[in-house]
């Protein structure tokens, strides 16, 4: 995709976040208020507003589509199609995760968040594309601060784990596996 076709799209992107944000924001205000959510589901954190979100989400869209356009760019036409599967994919997992922690389906939850850690090891899903999908889904039941926050740590330690901890044991698995050949 040519440059002015992206910055047309990124443009449109971020418009359309924004709208539904603040469409949706609107709603709440007039619906019994603005919630506030807190931090790791604990009333002893701070609370956050959702409003927030009408700043967050539209720069975390308009911020991470711009790193996945540069990335993409550098890359072979296959790499738009893996970017639009882990978008789809992390947008799938996070609307999954807020159904289930909304029925109060706490295993599910846990297993869903502990099973990403595995799956940094497979998957590079510390990408943008993967952690704004994540977000935009959990952000109608979570707001838009939250699940920015959340997950960009879990990216971080995704990275962690997919460049490094993932890159130790493929060395380690054919040393070991050059050894037992030779014996």
């Amino acid at each position: 995709m040519d440059d002015r076709r992206f910055a047309r799209l990124r443009v449109a992107m971020t418009a359309v976040v924004a709208l539904a944000e603040w469409i949706f924001l609107a709603w709440q205000h007039f619906h019994g208020g603005v919630p506030s959510h807190h931090f790791l589901d604990r009333a002893d954190m701070p609370a956050i507003s959702n409003g927030w979100g009408g700043l967050m989400l539209p720069g975390m869209t308009w911020f991470l589509l711009g790193r996945t356009h540069r990335r993409v760019v550098a890359q072979d036409a296959a790499a738009t199609r893996h970017a639009l599967l882990g978008f789809a994919g992390a947008l799938c997992f996070g609307v999954l995760l807020s159904i289930f922690f909304m029925r109060g389906d706490d295993r599910i939850t846990g297993v869903m968040f502990e099973s990403l850690f595995l799956v940094a090891l497979v998957l590079p899903i510390h990408r943008a594309e993967c952690l704004l999908g994540f977000v935009l889904g959990m952000a109608y039941v979570f707001g838009g601060v939250l699940p920015s926050i959340v997950g960009s740590v879990l990216a971080l330690i995704a990275l962690v784990i997919h460049r490094y901890i993932r890159t130790g044991l493929l060395f380690l698995g054919r040393m070991l596996a050059g050894r037992m050949r030779r014996a």
